[in-house]
């Protein structure tokens, strides 16, 4: 039962740790697809990418204590995990609306694995309390994403 629990907390923070990959390679591929005269979203996505950044490293700091190792890339599944791996296929051109939406819609993905990951009762308090912070940060994110695309 024991083992049981720490093997779920693992997949758990896991997937959590391949969404923020894939947060990072979403926006990567979005500052990629910008205009020049895009300089706003190239630093509002550039601090998504440090924000996913720290919160790989809390999580990794979380899994390496339950004696998990790091998953590497963005395209493994897992329990809980949505991606935005088929948000990325969708960029099409330079396009702040179509670049905005796809990113919200990253976000979401984000959003509902970490939603997912909260159900799970046998987090421990750490556990839950560092995934409840990052929730409320991509809440965030996400809607100051929607608010930019709803104005154009």
């Amino acid at each position: 039962m024991i083992m049981e629990k720490f093997e779920q907390q693992i997949e758990i923070l896991s997937d959590l740790i391949l969404i923020n990959n894939d947060r990072i390679d979403g926006y990567q591929k979005a500052i990629e697809e910008l205009a020049d005269s895009d300089g706003d979203l190239r630093v509002l996505f550039t601090e998504r990418i440090d924000q996913s950044t720290l919160f790989r490293s809390e999580l990794i700091t979380l899994l390496t204590r339950l004696g998990g190792t790091t998953p590497d890339g963005t395209n493994l599944t897992g329990k809980i995990y949505r991606a935005w791996m088929d948000v990325k296929a969708f960029f099409s051109g330079s396009d702040r609306k179509v670049i905005l939406d796809n990113c919200e819609n990253g976000e979401d993905a984000a959003l509902h694995a970490y939603e997912d990951a909260l159900r799970y009762e046998d987090l421990t308090l750490e556990q839950k309390a560092v995934i409840s912070r990052q929730q409320s940060e991509i809440k965030f994110s996400h809607d100051r994403i929607k608010a930019l695309r709803d104005s154009l």
